[in-house]
């Protein structure tokens, strides 16, 4: 797999239960070389390491396996590799089953899988239940060299699906750092799917993104590529897709990765023709020393029940629930560990609709023991139906209690790490570590733009005059915040700030929040710490990957200059 001409690589799945027609569609929709599939998240890791428990023989991704028997024929007929993570803590295993089906459905096909990064066996402490470092793309280029049709990997960083099958493709080295920082640039684009192409986009109004087409890079020898979409597809490509999906899970200038450490703040993106935009400019320096290590367990058991208050006196209403479930559990003597409540205001006075008069109560409760959060609760609060406020309601029927999910960040040196390449033939090639790194040094805050003059402004939603996406990172948020204009930037860069960005949401004021300036993509990058809790998995929060905190930034009114408006 060598070449000088651009690479097509497309994307096929952005998470476990994307469209499942994706990859039947990106195959018959135009031109590739490749196909990315990206099915591997932090509570996707959690979810396979209990199918794991459960059979030794699962943990990877079974949708991938009903997607190609469906799709092997048309990928080799056309001559696309297969490149996915679909493999999770078992990429032999699905390499395997790969083999099976190939020969199952009559299509001859070169299998090859990396492994290395399941690093369980060290001894991370008890209830960890998977341990696994994010690997770069270079094993994923050894077997696209030795033939692949198909490549199958476990934990990688998201982006190495596509920056390993460029490296392969063009014949790039690991001192390669600009090529390679641009096709991380891209394929960062890409790992969400449809989100680059207008799914999940703040400017969704006025383009049709009721079926967005998931996207594709043609990536150059250089590293610079163009993102875009098959002909006819649905949604958008414009450099605010492209701005808003490199903002998400991102923070400062560095975006530090296992094969390059990719400078944001070199990023150009230029609209060259209809839904076509042009990456170009990235600078790359070298990886870290160490490669981070995703660690998850079983953090407990979780229960929840949302009441509906209705009309009048809602705050005496919720008190009363309150009171009402403290003295319950303290007569049954098992209060639980956490006992969270929270007040969601969505009544609204004299309503036309009873929905609209409703608030909602919800209580959610953690602990170690299951029966602490159990019968203990779903039943205090079903015998509360007869006995409490007027109008008593619940959303649904309590349950028994559920177990919830942690995860953790760690980092080990890469050189302990034995990325391994298991090739078509059954050559098991050990990929050496990249021996350059750096330690990553701050990077100096660069100059704000000058501020825009004012002389009249309108109270108004930030959203009016500025874009956000945001997402989660282990118990931290990120929101990136962009600005359409030059002028809008003016205003944002010195307007946006860490206080005026807690005062906006009040669930920050008091968590560590940085703010990170990125001049070329007319973008600030805020990160929360401590905002999810301890990750997804453990839904510390209503909205618990912070998927919608952007949104609710957008929907905060400020003062905006009228002439922005």
């Amino acid at each position: 797999m060598s070449g000088g001409g651009p690479l097509r690589i497309g994307n096929a799945s952005g998470f476990y239960g994307d469209r499942f027609s994706a990859f039947e569609e990106m195959l018959t929709g135009g031109p590739l070389d490749v196909l990315t599939g990206d099915y591997l998240a932090e509570l996707t890791m959690l979810i396979l390491g209990r199918d794991r428990q459960k059979d030794p023989s699962r943990g990877y991704a079974r949708t991938f396996l009903r997607q190609l028997e469906a799709s092997l024929g048309l990928a080799v007929e056309r001559g696309v590799r297969i490149v996915t993570n679909a493999g999770g803590l078992h990429p032999a295993g699905l390499a395997d089953a790969v083999r099976e089906l190939a020969a199952k459905v009559g299509v001859p096909v070169r299998v090859a899988h990396v492994e290395g990064d399941d690093l369980l066996g060290r001894g991370w402490g008890d209830g960890v239940l998977t341990a696994n470092a994010y690997l770069g793309g270079e094993g994923i280029a050894a077997c696209l060299r030795a033939g692949a049709e198909v490549v199958v990997t476990g934990r990688v960083a998201d982006a190495a699906l596509v920056s390993g099958a460029a490296a392969a493709h063009f014949g790039w080295a690991s001192t390669d750092l600009d090529r390679l920082a641009g096709a991380v640039a891209a394929g960062h684009v890409l790992e969400c799917g449809a989100q680059a192409t207008g799914g999940n986009y703040s400017f969704f109004a006025g383009h049709d993104v009721r079926r967005p087409g998931f996207p594709l890079a043609e990536i150059a020898a250089d590293g610079s590529a163009v993102i875009t979409k098959h002909p006819g597809t649905g949604g958008v490509v414009d450099t605010g897709t492209v701005t808003a999906q490199l903002l998400y899970e991102t923070a400062g200038a560095r975006y530090p990765g296992p094969d390059v450490t990719t400078r944001l703040d070199t990023v150009r993106l230029t609209q060259v023709g209809p839904d076509r935009v042009r990456i170009d400019g990235v600078r790359g320096e070298a990886p870290p020393p160490d490669l981070k290590v995703g660690l998850t367990r079983l953090g407990g058991w979780r229960n929840e029940v949302t009441f509906v208050l209705t009309g009048l006196d809602i705050e005496a209403k919720a008190e009363l629930v309150r009171t009402q479930m403290a003295a319950a559990f303290d007569a049954a003597g098992r209060r639980p560990a956490e006992v969270r409540w929270t007040l969601a205001r969505t009544d609204r006075a004299d309503a036309d609709v009873q929905e609209e008069a409703g608030a909602l109560l919800r209580l959610v409760v953690r602990d170690a023991d299951q029966e602490a959060v159990g019968r203990v609760v779903s039943g205090a609060a079903v015998e509360l139906a007869l006995a409490s406020y007027p109008g008593f309601q619940l959303t649904a029927p309590p349950g028994k209690g559920a177990p919830y999910g942690v995860f953790e960040a760690a980092a080990v040196p890469r050189a302990e790490v034995r990325q391994v390449a298991v090739l078509p033939d059954g050559e098991r090639v050990a990929i050496p570590p990249v021996t350059e790194s750096a330690a990553l040094v701050p990077v100096p805050e660069p100059p704000l733009p000058a501020p825009l003059p004012v002389t009249v402004t309108r109270r108004a939603p930030l959203g009016l005059v500025a874009g956000a996406r945001s997402g989660d990172k282990g118990g931290a948020a990120n929101v990136g915040v962009w600005a359409r204009t030059d002028a809008a930037w003016r205003w944002l860069a010195h307007t946006l700030t860490v206080d005026r960005f807690r005062h906006l949401l009040p669930e920050t004021a008091e968590l560590p929040v940085a703010r990170h300036v990125l001049p070329g993509l007319r973008a600030l990058n805020f990160t929360v710490d401590g905002l999810l809790g301890e990750g997804a998995a453990a839904q510390a929060r209503f909205d618990p990957q912070a998927k919608a905190l952007g949104e609710w930034l957008r929907a905060r009114h400020l003062d905006i200059p009228e002439e922005l408006l």
